[in-house]
C-alpha cells in the first residue's frame, strides 16, 4: 500500500466527530436511556438500573403513603357522628346565635361540610339558611379577611 492509500482508508474508518484513533477510544457510558437523561419513559413501580437507587425523601413518601392505607383500614368502623340538633332538642339553631354558628364554621370562615360536623340533613340546610343570615347582618365573617 503507498501512502496517499493508507491516508484514504485512515479517513474512511475515522469517525466524524473526531480524528483518529482518539476519538473512538472515547469511553461511552451507553445509550441515553441508561444516562438518566430520558424522563419521559415509563413510569411504573419497578425502577430499573437507568432511574437509580431510591432516595431518602421518596422511601419516607412511600412508607407513609403504606402506613396511610393500613390506617385507613384499620378505621373502617369508626364510631357514627351523631346530629348535636337532633340529640339535644333545647339547642335552637337561630342566626343570633354568633356563637353556637361559629362552631360549624372553619377558619377561613366556610360552612363545615356535614361528613366533618355529624349534623343531619335537616339541620345541615337549616343551620346553612342561619349561618348565611348571620353573616348577611354581619355577625359572621365572609372570609377569614374579614374577622
Amino acid at each position: 500500500m503507498t501512502d496517499s492509500e493508507e491516508k484514504k482508508g485512515a479517513a474512511v474508518e475515522s469517525p466524524a466527530s473526531g480524528t483518529g484513533a482518539a476519538a473512538s477510544d472515547r469511553p461511552r457510558s451507553g445509550p441515553p436511556s441508561d444516562r438518566g437523561g430520558d424522563r419521559g419513559g415509563d413510569r411504573g413501580g419497578d425502577r430499573g438500573a437507568s432511574r437509580g437507587a431510591w432516595t431518602v425523601k421518596s422511601r419516607l413518601r412511600a412508607a407513609s403513603r403504606k402506613k396511610a392505607r393500613k390506617a385507613k383500614k384499620k378505621s373502617m368502623f369508626q364510631r357514627r357522628k351523631v346530629c348535636r340538633f337532633c340529640a339535644d332538642k333545647t339547642a335552637v339553631l337561630d342566626y343570633k346565635e354568633a356563637k353556637t354558628l361559629r362552631l360549624f364554621c372553619t377558619e377561613t370562615g366556610k360552612i363545615t361540610p356535614r361528613r366533618i360536623s355529624g349534623t343531619c340533613s335537616k339541620h345541615q340546610r337549616k343551620l346553612a339558611t342561619e349561618i348565611k343570615r348571620a353573616r348577611h347582618i354581619a355577625l359572621l365573617p365572609y372570609a377569614a379577611g374579614h374577622m
